[in-house]
């Protein structure tokens, strides 16, 4: 059994069975989505399934710009039943935050459960990423705004609440599925758009774009900072 650092807060781990990524656990005993769990030493470890996570997919796809940090403030749009959140809540540590933010009542509920609830650097949201103003009492400048909502307008409402919460030089990082955007094209098509849009507010540098095919399907990552 072995583990070296991948990026800081993110491990490759090698057992019997092959090579994975995984974040140390800050609340160890706890399986969230049944992630398999590796014990080194006195450390437990979470293997972190690109199949389930967008992030996850990206960093094994060869992601370069890695925008979560030990300490820092995270937003997070889309935080389903938290299995990503669950990791970034490892990767942040107890000196960072995530303000998770979800529209859908039954995986808030379980997200709740599994997740908020066991862990104090996670702060949950119930509500729409589009009705920013109904959360923004809540929330500090963050260092991320990290945005998954798959809605045909997710570029604009990232950039709403980038321009609201995002320091300068922080990172927005999109997920973009291109049927959620429109289904009747090519997500080749669609992607170079919607890229496009994104740098035409003159107010994001996009930096990396990552395919996470096959992990997630007519997907891609779009890593920008705000200028």
């Amino acid at each position: 059994m072995r583990q070296r650092k991948f990026f800081e807060g993110v491990y490759e781990i090698e057992d019997e069975e092959g090579s994975h990524i995984a974040t140390l656990s800050i609340a160890p005993g706890i399986i969230v989505y049944g992630e398999k769990i590796v014990k080194i030493g006195n450390d437990e470890y979470r293997i972190w399934n690109p199949y389930r996570s967008k992030i996850a997919a990206a960093i094994i796809k060869g992601l370069k710009n890695f925008f979560i940090k030990p300490g820092w403030r995270i937003l997070y749009l889309g935080a389903a039943s938290g299995t990503t959140v669950s990791h970034v809540s490892d990767i942040v540590g107890s000196e960072g935050i995530i303000y998770a933010v979800e529209v859908a009542h039954r995986p808030f509920r379980d997200f709740i459960e599994k997740v908020s609830g066991k862990r104090r650097n996670v702060v949950p949201i119930l509500g729409d990423a589009r009705s920013v103003f109904e959360y923004s009492w809540l929330l500090q400048e963050v260092e991320t705004v990290y945005c998954d909502i798959a809605q045909p307008d997710e570029v604009s409402i990232a950039v709403m609440n980038a321009d609201i919460f995002l320091k300068k030089g922080g990172f927005l990082v999109i997920a973009l599925k291109a049927s959620s955007v429109d289904s009747t094209r090519k997500p080749s098509e669609i992607f170079r758009r919607e890229e496009a849009n994104l740098e035409a507010t003159g107010r994001y540098r996009i930096e990396e774009i990552v395919d996470i095919e096959p992990y997630a399907m007519m997907h891609e990552l779009i890593i920008s900072r705000k200028i």
